[in-house]
């Protein structure tokens, strides 16, 4: 199963697919808003992720605060929101940099907007999961999904679900837990397994809210076919996502590490080329601890076993135990079959 998105392929059996969240970050300051774009591409991740909000469409002014930030989300909005002729300007200079540019509607005209500019997938926030209703007048725009399932049970993931691949969308969905930040007891990585199982129809991949790299690392080991993380210039830059973000330094180790795990993450065992070097001198072989007159029977306490692993190997001592010496033998030499009768 796999989602095809400019040529990239996204699924299980492809490198993992990296979006880097910029979300609201930017402040609505397009000069940080391309920084950004810049500083994803060099970092390695597969994506850059904006959002576009028009703040009337998708809540009340009247919503209630989030503990993590002190200013009412639809007055941060209303400031801060890019406009669709931002994320216009965003999707070209991402296409000119080489770096995917997608964006998240918070409501359906948003979508509709997005879709108008040429976005080719939609993310969808945990906060829109469980409305069907958008979901499904979203999803007849015909844009593959990727949808996030913080705050929701087995059982509200499924019913979403159940009804965008009922519908035929080609869906991808991320665990999530939508903590600013989460308590690393709550972050339960493992439930990509268990999600891979339950939701067969949907491609798996994890969108994280910690605030440093090491879950995603280790969620890697479980072939997420997405992370996602949220990224910020500056870490004291204020905002409803500071708190999550890691900076693009950050970023850069975490595209360089999900990289190589991948590279590691085989099952063959097998002897490596750049292995059999090693074992010419790694390895021990059996060489006189004393001086050993030409006729003697070779006993125990005449040899042993020393690098390099050039003569007869150590696991053959029983062989040479008890033979006769054909000549006398210094202490310290790496013996070989031709030194015995």
């Amino acid at each position: 199963m796999e989602i095809l998105v400019d040529k990239v392929k996204i699924g299980s059996n492809h490198p993992v697919f990296i979006i880097a969240e910029a979300g609201d970050n930017h402040m609505g300051n397009m000069d940080d808003a391309r920084e950004m774009c810049v500083q994803a591409k060099l970092a390695g991740a597969s994506a850059i992720k904006f959002q576009h909000h028009l703040p009337y469409e998708e809540m009340l002014q009247d919503v209630p605060k989030s503990d993590n930030f002190e200013t009412p989300l639809y007055d941060f909005l209303v400031k801060n929101a890019l406009s669709l002729e931002n994320h216009m300007e965003l999707m070209v200079f991402c296409n000119e940099i080489g770096i995917k540019y997608m964006c998240t509607p918070f409501s359906y005209k948003a979508a509709v907007e997005l879709k108008s500019i040429g976005l080719d997938i939609f993310k969808i926030g945990s906060g829109e999961m469980t409305d069907v209703p958008s979901l499904l007048k979203i999803a007849d725009l015909g844009n593959p999904m990727i949808v996030s399932t913080g705050m929701c049970s087995y059982e509200e993931i499924y019913r979403t679900y159940k009804a965008l691949t009922d519908y035929g969308v080609k869906l991808a969905m991320t665990n999530c837990v939508s903590e600013y930040p989460p308590k690393y007891e709550d972050v339960n990585f493992g439930v990509i397994s268990e999600m891979k199982t339950r939701f067969p129809k949907a491609i798996i991949g994890h969108s994280d809210h910690t605030p440093d790299i090491y879950t995603c690392l280790a969620a890697t080991v479980l072939r997420p076919a997405i992370i996602e993380k949220h990224v910020i210039l500056d870490k004291r830059t204020p905002g409803p996502d500071q708190s999550v973000s890691i900076d693009f330094q950050e970023l850069h180790l975490l595209c360089d590490g999900i990289r190589k795990i991948e590279a590691a993450m085989g099952n063959e065992k097998k002897i490596h080329q750049r292995e059999v070097q090693i074992r010419e001198w790694a390895f021990r072989s059996i060489v006189s601890v004393e001086e050993i007159k030409k006729g003697e029977i070779i006993s125990e306490k005449m040899i042993w076993t020393k690098r390099p692993g050039t003569g007869i190997p150590s696991h053959r001592m029983d062989e040479v135990l008890g033979k006769k010496a054909k000549k006398d033998i210094g202490k310290n030499i790496l013996l070989t079959w031709s030194d015995f009768e």
